[in-house]
């Protein structure tokens, strides 16, 4: 069974003495921010100069400084941008910065499991990673209670790596609802199967591949729409509430027995040989190498399948029939912002790609990441 960690398992005072930087002021970022300063920590913001997103920051009260800066002054620097730049704005700016004694810490394992990130050997590296987006973290904070979270530790160069990082666990409220203990192995492999698997990449395919079955056989695209997903939501959210027996309690009975009997029929034996194939990718490194080439080469086959996938039938369809629900809330489909990073421009073969303002910038070029290493996986 997992270890799980709360409240009392953790001292802030090991923290409250020491100056934590925040790499960041996205979804995560402002809520880590504002949290551990509401628990009485010191905390300093890091962005790139001219940042719409230093403004923000500082009208919450924070004191707002270079990357640089930041990861000088900082005993505790939590980088919290995008994988994709996080090696970059190690390597520019937060490195230089390190001395030992000092505590780097990760909200996902990607570029230290690949090796993207290979901090010098006197420093602590740990995660603490909320199990939930940045403004429902805020929101339960503000509630009085917590999200989970896990807790994992790369290096433990003071030999008290892990109190501290249960320290800010508490600090950024997930203590309340438990920090559970794993790897950053763990944690990375287990996050890239579960997105590529069902949570982005195994739904959507699924949902697709329905939806254009229904069509094929002559039923109407907006009917097969609120069959295959439209009402998904309806029941993830009864999973996500009290699990698959309360969704089934909650579904008739003919629906239920198809679910016992038609299911294993689409999620076979054969998916079941795929999923271990593409674990194993990730294992191994392939996917992280295939994903790291893909940038380099600047996006090409991300972009082409992005315009494929939104134009297909099914979200013009649910683009209509989302028309009929003034209830939802309405997003502009196509890029979403990224968070800030030092200088305000992404370095790629031979140019530099200028950010947008207010923190975010748009990846319209090749974004650099480098190879060292891949093959030799931390487990």
């Amino acid at each position: 069974m997992a270890k799980i960690f709360y409240e009392n398992d953790a001292n802030l005072d090991l923290i409250r003495g020491k100056t934590i930087g925040i790499i960041g002021f996205g979804s995560q970022g402002h809520a880590h921010a504002l949290n551990l300063r509401d628990n009485g920590c010191n905390v300093m913001v890091g962005l790139y100069p001219g940042s719409k997103s230093w403004q923000q920051a500082q009208a919450t009260g924070l004191r707002v400084g270079t990357v640089e800066e930041v990861a000088r002054a900082a005993d505790i620097i939590m980088i919290l941008t995008p994988d994709q730049v996080q090696r970059q704005v190690y390597v520019d700016s937060i490195e230089p910065g390190l001395a030992a004694g000092k505590m780097l810490m990760f909200a996902h394992g990607f570029n230290i499991h690949f090796n993207q990130i290979v901090p010098p050997d006197d420093v602590d590296v740990t995660m603490i990673a909320p199990k939930a987006p940045g403004h429902r973290m805020r929101e339960m904070f503000e509630n009085g209670v917590g999200v989970p979270a896990l807790i994992a530790v790369h290096q433990n160069a003071t030999e008290n790596a892990q109190q501290i990082a249960l320290a800010y666990g508490r600090a950024v409220g997930c203590a309340k609802a438990g920090i559970i203990e794993t790897t950053f192995a763990e944690e990375t492999e287990t996050d890239l199967f579960g997105e590529q698997t069902v949570l982005c990449g195994g739904v959507t395919a699924l949902v697709k591949t329905a939806f254009e079955t229904l069509v094929q056989a002559g039923y109407q695209p907006e009917i097969a729409y609120f069959e295959c997903m439209h009402e998904l939501k309806l029941l993830v959210d009864l999973m996500h509430e009290g699990g698959m027996a309360y969704m089934r309690y909650s579904i008739s009975d003919t629906a239920e027995y198809g679910d016992y009997t038609r299911g294993p029929r689409v999620i076979d034996e054969h998916v079941r040989q795929q999923m271990k194939q593409v674990l194993n990718n990730i294992r191994s490194g392939a996917f992280a190498r295939e994903w790291i080439i893909e940038n380099q080469a600047g996006r090409p086959s991300f972009y082409a399948l992005r315009r494929q996938n939104q134009e297909h039938m099914i979200e013009k369809v649910g683009a209509e029939l989302r028309g009929m629900m003034p209830w939802l809330k309405k997003r502009a489909p196509g890029r979403r912002p990224l968070a800030a990073l030092t200088h305000g421009r992404l370095h790629s073969a031979g140019r530099a790609l200028p950010t947008t303002g207010g923190g975010s910038y748009i990846a319209e070029g090749i974004v650099r990441f480098d190879l060292p290493a891949l093959s030799s996986c931390r487990r």
